[in-house]
């Protein structure tokens, strides 16, 4: 920087013609901004994450320093920077809505106009400038109002992130003895069933396993049905498998049509391996289904009679009807086929058949 503009600068600053905002980054007009030298205002950096949107924050970090924060240094009733030297930042990988209004995709410069009881929040479509300075409100993206809270103290300007949820977080200006949330909503499953969709264009979209994925996706979120109905098709065709075929029976069991979905569940039932058979038994128990789990635990031997599943099935089966001498017996032959770091959950099993314990209880 010119040494005659240096001069000018401190001049200005000395006089208070560049009052409040400036003294938040410039220290007597001395505060670097050709060289790569520290700051007094250091630069920071937080994010979050919301489904698969991210938000990232950049900013830098005054200090209170003994100041008079709240209408002094940050006078109210005038645009602030929310932070020191060039624009603070917020970057949004997804569209989003920000207290309730939309907001598209990209990087904007944040700014604030701060009150004693409410405080603007505003998105600007300049996010390079220096400060607040060449604030331009044709450049707004979005304005929204934010409540401003008494909080703990926190001498150097912090940006976080509070009550975050499955679809929004909270992000807060913290600084001095005051915070000023605003909330940032996703509407998550438009933007996962976008990027599936993308994925499935790629390397996804060439297994069975990733159209499986993305229709089980949208079966755990009740979402999009009928395409998910395509995607396990195209799954089945690329593999024919017990996984695809189950999520299929379940997905056509959503949209109500009962006959089909019994018919994929048999034939997926006919793809099962013995742990798969059981497994799918086990969690209809342990879901209160028992009398189901219990007409397919017998099957599971069927598919491989000396595998230590099989055991475990029949050790079920006879602790079921109190035969706890044969249910032990099983019970011992599954410990003794089975992997070791599967041993340890199958001994108390044992021990309880042993004292004539049901197991399935």
């Amino acid at each position: 920087m010119p040494n005659v503009w240096k001069g000018v600068l401190g001049l200005l600053v000395g006089l208070g013609v560049l009052c409040g905002n400036a003294n938040a980054q410039f220290k007597n007009g001395s505060q670097p901004t050709e060289l790569n030298i520290p700051r007094v205002s250091q630069r920071g950096t937080v994010s979050q994450r919301i489904g698969l949107t991210d938000i990232t924050i950049t900013y830098h970090r005054p200090a209170v320093g003994g100041r008079e924060i709240w209408g002094k240094t940050v006078p109210y009733g005038k645009v602030w920077r929310a932070g020191a030297n060039e624009n603070t930042t917020i970057t949004f990988s997804d569209d989003v809505s920000v207290e309730g209004k939309p907001l598209a995709a990209g990087t904007y410069g944040l700014h604030t106009i701060p009150d004693k009881d409410q405080w603007t929040v505003i998105f600007s479509k300049n996010s390079t400038s220096w400060g607040s300075f060449s604030y331009d409100e044709k450049e707004d993206a979005l304005r929204v109002s934010a409540k401003p809270r008494a909080a703990e103290s926190f001498d150097v300007l912090t940006y976080v992130f509070e009550d975050v949820k499955a679809d929004s977080a909270a992000a807060t200006l913290r600084w001095e003895k005051l915070a000023v949330p605003f909330r940032i909503s996703v509407d998550v499953k438009a933007v996962v069933l976008k990027s599936v969709k993308n994925e499935l264009r790629n390397v996804g979209g060439f297994t069975w396993g990733g159209y499986d994925e993305a229709a089980q996706w949208c079966l755990d979120n009740n979402y999009n049905l009928e395409e998910a109905l395509k995607w396990e098709d195209t799954s089945i065709q690329n593999e024919e498998r017990f996984e695809n075929l189950e999520t299929k029976s379940r997905i056509l069991d959503a949209l109500g049509r009962k006959e089909e979905s019994a018919k994929a569940l048999s034939t997926a039932f006919d793809k099962a391996s013995a742990i798969q058979l059981y497994s799918y038994a086990r969690g209809l128990q342990r879901s209160g289904n028992a009398k189901r789990a219990f007409e397919l635990y017998p099957q599971v031997p069927k598919k491989d009679a000396n595998h230590w599943i099989s055991h475990l099935a029949l050790a079920r089966i006879s602790s079921n009807t109190g035969d706890f001498p044969t249910a032990a017996k099983e019970m011992t032959m599954a410990i003794s086929g089975a992997p070791d770091a599967t041993k340890t959950f199958l001994q108390p099993l044992l021990k309880r058949l042993e004292a004539k314990d049901d197991i399935n209880k």
